[in-house]
């Protein structure tokens, strides 16, 4: 098995999590998966804990939230700034037993297991062992992650591809990890699954500052961690960056992303 390691850990990193986390996108995902007031719901790759809030928000009065990270720093920005009352933060490995933690009504895992290629359908299964009777687990991630743009110059996307590739070899990564969720929740006998398919990136025309930012971290941090040659450009990573960032501060550039969601009741 590949080691994992957290691909996009940079000192900013809760900031970058925290800008591009929208109160609106996760309130409508988190409704159409059935969260509701009163219950007791964990939130695994809880990163910054923004989102942990807004689904705390959700659940009340009357319901918890218990955000779970792997990393410390994030868990003690979360604490920070998100902790409150009925809000709870904890620094644990998703792929160890998780028993202790108890059990819940509902359990939230956004754009977590792309980061766990090959170990993710033991986590899927780890975590539907936490639900309560009739609980609901709600799986959110992306396909073609990071490699759906146009246009892009022949070495630009030879190099992106090449990339994505040597992410998913080296780090684990899954670029295509969104397919898979509904078979994770059907293979493990869940009910009642429902899914459904949106846009998570959709740019086009001028950029805001927050995509620039979330790309210009995504870029420049992936591909410095990855050790990719960049072969394509005589002067290696730095004219790859400059080229990247003009293409997409190009408001001809059209970028998505597909978010698939799926959820599901155990018996």
């Amino acid at each position: 098995m590949p080691e994992n390691r957290y691909l996009m850990e940079h000192e900013e990193e809760a900031l970058r999590l925290d800008l591009k986390t929208d109160r609106a996108a996760v309130n409508r995902q988190a409704l159409w998966a059935g969260v509701t007031p009163g219950m007791r719901v964990a939130d695994f790759g809880c990163g910054s804990g923004k989102t942990t809030s807004y689904l705390f928000d959700l659940v009340g009065p009357g319901g918890t939230v218990l955000g779970v990270d792997a990393s410390e720093s994030r868990v003690e920005h979360a604490r920070t700034r998100y902790g409150v009352a009925g809000i709870e933060f904890v620094c644990r490995d998703i792929c160890l037993p998780l028993g202790d933690l108890g059990g819940f009504d509902f359990i939230w895992v956004r754009f977590l297991l792309e980061y766990h290629r090959s170990a993710a359908a033991e986590i899927v299964k780890n975590l539907i062992s936490l639900l309560n009777p009739g609980g609901v687990l709600c799986l959110i991630d992306l396909d073609y992650n990071c490699l759906t743009h146009y246009p892009l110059s022949p070495r630009l996307e030879t190099t992106l591809n090449g990339l994505m590739a040597l992410i998913e070899r080296d780090f684990d990564f899954d670029p295509y990890v969104g397919r898979k969720l509904y078979a994770f929740l059907y293979d493990n006998g869940l009910e009642q699954i429902a899914v459904d398919v949106t846009s998570h990136h959709l740019i086009y025309g001028n950029l805001s500052d927050v995509d620039a930012y979330n790309w210009s971290r995504k870029i420049e941090v992936a591909a410095r961690h990855s050790g990719f040659p960049f072969v394509e450009y005589a002067g290696g990573y730095p004219e790859f960056l400059e080229e990247f960032r003009a293409f997409f501060a190009d408001p001809r550039r059209f970028t998505y992303t597909p978010l698939i969601l799926c959820r599901g009741t155990r018996r």
